[in-house]
């Protein structure tokens, strides 16, 4: 079946950026898991917690733009999906705007955690 919406095409730039996002969630996540794993052999709390992370200005921005990043790849993989399933007319249009306040929800909430974990008092 060929794909309907133009821009999600291989070789487009949402097709790119699908891809990119992909990537750095990938290098992100295996970092993670290595210094998890083979380097603290503690779970993540402790971990946080006792290296002091998320007062790190660093990782907090490592972490909201993780949390960013795989919104965008998730959201814009699902409304594609559903695009090119042949979803067209109001019913694309509901979706993608439910979509996008999901993503907005999403973002924010995640924002607020973050913000409670690094003991800023923004939540």
């Amino acid at each position: 079946m060929a794909e309907r919406y133009s821009s999600f095409q291989k070789g487009g730039r949402m097709w790119f950026l699908q891809r990119v996002t992909a990537v750095f969630l990938l290098v992100v996540l295996a970092f993670h898991f290595f210094l998890l794993h083979f380097v603290h052999h503690a779970d993540e709390v402790s971990f946080l917690a006792s290296q002091g992370r998320m007062e790190s200005l660093s990782y907090y921005s490592l972490m909201v733009t993780f949390l960013v990043t795989a919104t965008f790849h998730g959201v814009n993989g699902v409304y594609n999906a559903l695009v090119n399933q042949g979803l067209t007319g109001t019913k694309r249009t509901v979706i993608k705007w439910t979509l996008v306040a999901a993503s907005v929800v999403l973002i924010a909430q995640g924002i607020r955690t973050a913000n409670a974990w690094a003991g800023i008092g923004l939540y």
